[in-house]
């Protein structure tokens, strides 16, 4: 079943299905079962594992997202990248709905979430001072730039517990502190995959304002409608990007996160 390089692809609302030829290998997690089942694929050569983050019915809103099961189960496969795409909310005006934002940075406001692999009794602190791979987001720039998609090469997401959307005065917060998206599953799913030594970047697809534009009234709060409606529109952009970035990704890593536990732990 494993493979040397297979990319791991976790698709997010709207974007359940990724290709139509697959094979479907059985498996079983310490976390309990994945979202959904991994379907094995190959893209430009490489070997891709898909799973639904939400579902394939959307079943699991994002504080019940079984994370751990997910970034298990890819890591299984053999998986040693993973990429998340996901649909944020703009926390700024500039930053528009269709646009594309690679995040480099978040902040956790969530809470509760199973987030570690590592409860003990074995002490395990990894760093996340940069959580995002650099050598994977540099495969999604140049993919971008061969499929003539723009997007923006920095961000910082704000993570949120969901499921509701933010309050008003939540929204006005997070932009006070210049935070640039905003969303409720980049968080464990990022720190996750850097526990597992699996590179990890995101793609954030912008789908809407959060809770509207100040000065602007006739940009209306965000709804889960609208997301969708955006999701949909901008799901081929997405797709493309997603095919050209697994062909050049490259075969051997030469970043940090396969050694991320390296200095993780104190020495007996």
């Amino acid at each position: 079943m494993k493979s040397k390089g297979t990319v791991g692809v976790i698709g997010g609302s709207g974007f359940y299905k990724f290709l139509e030829t697959h094979d479907e290998p059985r498996l079983k997690t310490p976390y309990g079962a994945p979202s959904g089942k991994v379907k094995i694929s190959e893209v430009g050569g490489r070997r891709v594992a898909f799973i639904p983050r939400h579902g394939e019915k959307h079943q699991f809103p994002p504080h019940m997202v079984p994370y751990r099961a997910n970034l298990d189960a890819l890591k299984q496969c053999g998986a040693e990248r993973v990429l998340g795409p996901c649909a944020v909310g703009s926390l700024k005006p500039e930053v528009k709905p269709g646009d594309f934002v690679v995040c480099d940075q978040f902040v956790n406001f969530t809470n509760g979430r199973k987030d570690t692999f590592f409860d003990g009794p074995e002490t395990t602190h990894v760093s996340s001072a940069d959580p995002y791979c650099p050598e994977l987001r540099a495969a999604i720039f140049k993919a971008a730039d061969e499929v003539d998609i723009v997007c923006k090469k920095a961000g910082t997401v704000v993570v949120i517990q969901g499921p509701r959307f933010s309050t008003r005065s939540e929204s006005k917060f997070f932009r006070s502190q210049g935070w640039d998206v905003i969303n409720m599953t980049q968080y464990p799913e990022a720190i996750l995959s850097r526990e597992l030594e699996m590179c990890y970047a995101n793609i954030s697809l912008v789908t809407d304002y959060d809770v509207g534009v100040e000065g602007d009234p006739k940009v209306k709060a965000v709804s889960h409608e609208e997301v969708m409606r955006v999701f949909d529109k901008n799901l081929g952009r997405l797709r493309e990007l997603l095919m050209k970035t697994i062909e050049l990704v490259p075969v051997e890593r030469s970043c940090s996160c396969g050694s991320a536990l390296a200095s993780a732990r104190l020495s007996a």
